[in-house]
């Protein structure tokens, strides 16, 4: 694109000089792009990120980066009443044994493998549940509203954990009824949230657009008002995994996990733990330690998440 220029002082001719056009090449991006920009460059969220990716390596992996089973006892013969091998005291074994003879590393990482499975499951079971009826009572409103809203008030008058050991204790030990009963107790978090989210969505323009077009009420919600309330739900989730995980070693802590005594579980490996600390206090350190650090990883990650999402902390 040129502009002629007018005739220049003392010239024969007119000459057109070309004047360069400068364009604007950038563009609007969308929220999860955005937010994923500014993940990159949170220490944050980079943190939770290799933790978190750390963790599913591990548990991903568990069956070739563990040298023995989840309940393989290969030192049973290294113990004794009064002393269980620690660090390095016993070739093949770097973390040393734990009380029954099996393999502490080995533990460990089958433990992170059971601790994956019940917090995925467990989560996905609270998110299905609440998605459920944040649909219903934040779309539709009016009396179903009212009533959801409030048998979600009552369950949340409930503590998490009490919520969840009640439901385990009703329906049994064994690792689905764990699964089961913090999903449950995790129901009543995402159906409040989804459905505040869903009502202030209501007067956005483009549930105006739609409903100006003729669109049903139920193609409103599914295809336009739940997907834009969905991103502080995802965040939820993302923070729930890391207490399904504290709640999974708490249940099984209490005995309500179900399996063998031996069975690689970082909670039932606490449990058992307890009557060693004197002479193995490393029993309990590090599937402590391992509970702690993954769940600071899954918080580090969602509460960056949060803040990415957030359009205060966006306008900044």
């Amino acid at each position: 694109m040129s502009t002629t220029l007018p005739p220049q002082p003392g010239g024969d001719t007119d000459v057109a000089a070309p004047v360069p056009v400068v364009r604007d090449s950038g563009g609007g991006t969308s929220l999860w792009k955005d937010a994923f920009r500014r993940l990159r460059k949170n220490p944050q969220a980079i943190a939770g990120a290799v933790i978190v990716g750390l963790f599913l390596l591990v548990a991903l992996l568990a069956p070739l980066l563990a040298r023995y089973g989840g309940e393989e006892l290969p030192g049973r013969t290294y113990i004794t009443p009064t002393h269980i091998p620690g660090f390095g005291e016993v070739d093949g074994f770097p973390l040393g044994l734990d009380r029954f003879g099996g393999d502490l590393l080995s533990k460990l990482i089958w433990g992170a493998q059971a601790s994956l499975v019940i917090g995925v499951i467990s989560t996905a079971i609270g998110l299905a549940g609440g998605l459920l009826l944040g649909i219903i009572a934040g779309g539709f409103g009016g009396k179903i509203d009212n009533v959801i809203m409030r048998c979600v008030d009552i369950l949340l008058s409930v503590p998490n954990l009490l919520l969840a050991v009640s439901i385990a204790a009703i329906l049994g030990q064994g690792a689905f009824a764990v699964m089961i009963a913090i999903g449950v107790a995790q129901v009543p978090i995402f159906a409040r949230l989804l459905r505040s989210s869903m009502i202030s969505q209501r007067s956005a323009d483009y549930m105006l657009a739609a409903q100006t077009l003729g669109l049903s009420r139920g193609a409103i919600i599914i295809n336009h008002q739940l997907p834009n309330s969905l991103g502080p739900v995802i965040v939820q989730a993302t923070l729930t995994l890391a207490t399904a995980v504290i709640d999974a070693a708490a249940l099984s802590f209490l005995g309500l996990g179900g399996g063998r005594p031996q069975t690689a579980e970082w909670g039932r490996m606490l449990t058992y733990a307890q009557a060693e600390l004197g002479i193995a206090p490393q029993l309990a350190f590090l599937p402590g330690l391992c509970i702690a650090i993954t769940a600071l990883g899954f918080t580090l990650l969602g509460e960056s998440l949060r803040e990415a999402l957030d359009p205060k902390t966006r306008a900044k």
